[in-house]
């Protein structure tokens, strides 16, 4: 009887410490995380990913990408007295600075500086309150359903709040910009005006993980530790979000590496002709833009579906777009694709209609 407890006691040790499949995903401390593939937007991790949340200053991620999109880099911004009052983090500007624009995003995202969040704010939206207009507008266009921005800098304020998905849908929409994903990943910048170089915060960066490509830190007393890295292995981009997270340096590592050992990327859908039925029994041939490449484990890759959409009222001579493909797991959409119908070839004159068009051609001369 001994002999048994102590085998049963064994097994339970032994299940309790090793995961019962390597796809397991790791425990963090962060108490909502999100980990997403950057191509496809598809979350593969999610802790608490959709509670509203005070971001602190990865909020700075929306001030940069809407300043980048709004502004003019090369053009001066004066500073204000009002953006050298303003609290916390700073790079140290003085009234009537004039400083580029594009060193205040660097000073922003390198630096977490408060008094460039101010400072771009008022010059590119005309005040906060402004700003805080084009980052919301930003956030709807973006599909940020459950954010709202009060200030540029994220700061504790009444209405500014965001979730772990929907910083994770930032990220994902301001890394395909050129100039956002190159400051991101900045480890060193001298601006005109300073006689040092910035270095960036980001230890993920500087530090700790050699795939990292970007990110922002955050800190305030409510929003605890927060954190959005992103990082390129091969070819896939994944992107991680911690939020009041008390070991956030190695959430993203182990999220990361977890991610990359975890998934591929696996073409579904090639681009090519298709030929679709339609309800009256005819056929038309279409196309996808693009391919569909999605993170997949290896038993997923298997039980993706497809189903085809017919456009209702579609008219072959009319209409461009057929309808859409969807792409599914488990009844979850990952990926949708529009149908174009592919334009028909030119129709081959006869030699009857050649010669009256030559002929026609030669009157025309004469």
């Amino acid at each position: 009887m001994k002999l048994l407890i102590m085998v049963i006691t064994i097994l339970i040790i032994h299940l309790t410490w090793f995961p019962t499949s390597s796809h397991a995903a790791p425990g963090v401390s962060a108490e909502n995380a999100v980990l997403m593939e950057q191509e496809s937007g598809r979350m593969l991790f999610g802790k608490n990913p959709h509670q509203k949340k005070s971001i602190a200053s990865i909020t700075k991620i929306m001030t940069a990408i809407v300043a980048i999109e709004n502004g003019n880099l090369d053009e001066k911004v004066t500073v204000s007295e009002k953006a050298v009052r303003t609290e916390g983090s700073s790079i140290y500007l003085k009234p009537d600075d004039k400083v580029k624009l594009i060193d205040l995003i660097y000073g922003l995202m390198l630096r977490s500086g408060n008094d460039a969040a101010v400072a771009i704010a008022e010059h590119v939206g005309g005040s906060i309150e402004g700003f805080a207009h084009l980052m919301n507008e930003k956030a709807r266009w973006i599909g940020m359903n459950n954010s709202h921005f009060a200030n540029p800098h994220g700061l504790e304020q009444d209405g500014h709040y965001s979730t772990a998905y929907d910083m994770a849908l930032l990220t994902k929409y301001a890394m395909n910009n050129e100039q956002f994903a190159k400051i991101s990943g900045t480890k060193k910048y001298k601006a005109e005006t300073e006689k040092y170089p910035w270095h960036n915060k980001n230890k993920m960066l500087t530090r700790y993980y050699k795939y990292c490509t970007g990110g922002k830190t955050g800190f305030t007393r409510k929003a605890g530790r927060t954190l959005v890295s992103t990082a390129k292995k091969e070819d896939m981009n994944l992107i991680v979000v911690t939020l009041n997270a008390s070991d956030d340096w190695n959430d993203h590592t182990s999220l990361f590496e977890w991610g990359y050992n975890t998934f591929d990327l696996q073409l579904i859908r090639d681009l090519g002709e298709m030929e679709i039925p339609l309800p009256g029994g005819e056929t038309v041939t279409g196309e996808i833009i693009n391919p569909v490449v999605l993170p997949l484990t290896e038993s997923e890759s298997e039980q993706i579906k497809d189903t085809t959409y017919i456009k209702k009222d579609f008219q072959p001579e009319v209409d461009e777009i057929i309808g859409k493909q969807v792409f599914k797991l488990d009844n979850q959409v990952l990926a949708e694709r529009n149908i174009i119908q592919e334009p028909p070839l030119p129709k081959e004159e006869s030699l009857l209609e050649k010669a009256r068009s030559l002929f026609n051609q030669l009157s025309g001369v004469f």
